[in-house]
């Protein structure tokens, strides 16, 4: 149950629902701890203790994961969780409940004994959840004392990953609860290097990269978000692509609707492939500018192939849909990369996006136009 999102009886009417209706509380899907391999006894109660070896399941979810299936509710309970065998001097490592972020972080500490304090993100990594807040001051506070984390160690130090600085106050969080904040390195497979050196951070350990591994990992998740939009746009064009001046043609539906799907199908998935191959590449510093450079190379391709079309009209309105397209698409990139920051993205968003829609709506309007007037 999650009392943020249901109504009680005594606040109904403040949050708008009908002051004679209660809700009934969302139930939450049960979540599967098959990663807890037994319980630890502490000052605070039973604490259970997580498998630092990811198993076949685990795999065959992040493969899932990675194709956006599921990825909407894989997360674990929040709360504290040990790892080998942690005394009341080991450290507490602070996470996300996003089950990739805590898997990411307990795969990297075999041999290591230490607490895993799991904060309530929402199901979201440790660094869009600190942009959004769940990763947070609050949050982190009110997991402290549920967890009572005070009757188990003996110490007042929590390493909280860097990605999470923004979301984390750590002066805040020292007077709200008497812990001191360690922001440890960017990536997990640092930590036991970070701990064996008194919880210093080497300088590369504070560096953030995206080289092309990482980037080629994430590409599937972000095609597959797009492909329901690619389908459903060109499924519309085909049945516009009939339309001429004599009436409709299903010929013509099929003939020049597959010419449309190509060159839609080329702007979206061309671009977000050669978008996360060729990233520190790009000419620009806005990911808008660069996905429109990479929308002329694959127009360019496309007219060379004579699938943009003959008429003026036609060839106009795709070199504007598959820019629009192409732009759209590599400026999305911005919330898988390193490269940007929050209040980068928006300011960069309420300049593109208008500029996007409008080329795109000019595009339509002179592809549709040339399905009826025909310009040399």
């Amino acid at each position: 149950m999650n009392p943020g999102k249901k109504c009680g009886a005594e606040k109904e009417t403040s949050c708008g629902c009908a002051s004679s209706t209660v809700l009934k509380p969302k139930k939450e899907k049960p979540v599967d701890r098959y990663y807890v391999t037994g319980w630890r006894q502490t000052g605070a109660g039973e604490i259970p203790t997580a498998a630092t070896t990811l198993t076949k399941k685990d795999k065959w979810e992040h493969f899932k994961v990675a194709l956006t299936i599921g990825r909407g509710d894989y997360k674990v309970e929040p709360g504290l969780y040990a790892v080998g065998d942690p005394t009341a001097a080991a450290p507490v490592l602070v996470t996300a409940n996003y089950k990739l972020s805590f898997d990411a972080l307990r795969k990297e500490l075999g041999g290591l004994a230490a607490w895993l304090l799991v904060l309530n993100s929402k199901g979201i990594n440790v660094w869009c959840a600190a942009g959004k807040g769940t990763f947070g001051t609050d949050e982190l506070v009110a997991r402290i004392e549920s967890s009572g984390l005070k009757e188990i160690v003996n110490h007042k130090k929590l390493v909280v990953p860097q990605l999470g600085a923004t979301g984390v106050s750590a002066h805040k969080v020292k007077k709200l609860s008497g812990f001191t904040v360690v922001f440890g390195p960017v990536r997990a497979a640092d930590l036991p290097a970070f701990l064996a050196a008194g919880n210093k951070a080497a300088a590369e350990m504070r560096r953030v990269e995206f080289p092309l591994a990482e980037r080629l990992r994430q590409m599937p998740a972000d095609l597959v978000q797009g492909i329901r939009y690619l389908l459903f746009i060109s499924a519309a064009f085909f049945v516009l692509a009939g339309l001429y001046k004599g009436g409709y043609s299903l010929q013509m539906a099929g003939e020049v609707g597959l010419r449309a799907a190509f060159n839609l199908a080329l702007a979206y998935v061309g671009a977000m492939a050669l978008g996360f191959l060729l990233l520190p590449y790009l000419p620009g510093r806005s990911f808008s500018f660069k996905g429109l450079f990479l929308g002329v190379i694959l127009f360019a391709f496309s007219f060379t192939l004579h699938i943009t079309g003959n008429g003026v009209l036609e060839i106009v309105g795709w070199f504007l849909v598959m820019g629009a397209i192409s732009s759209f698409t590599v400026m999305n990139l911005t919330g898988s990369s390193t490269y940007t920051s929050l209040s980068g993205v928006k300011k960069e968003m309420r300049t593109a996006v208008p500029l996007q829609a409008g080329a795109a709506a000019v595009g339509l309007l002179s592809w549709l136009l040339s399905r009826f007037i025909s310009l040399p």
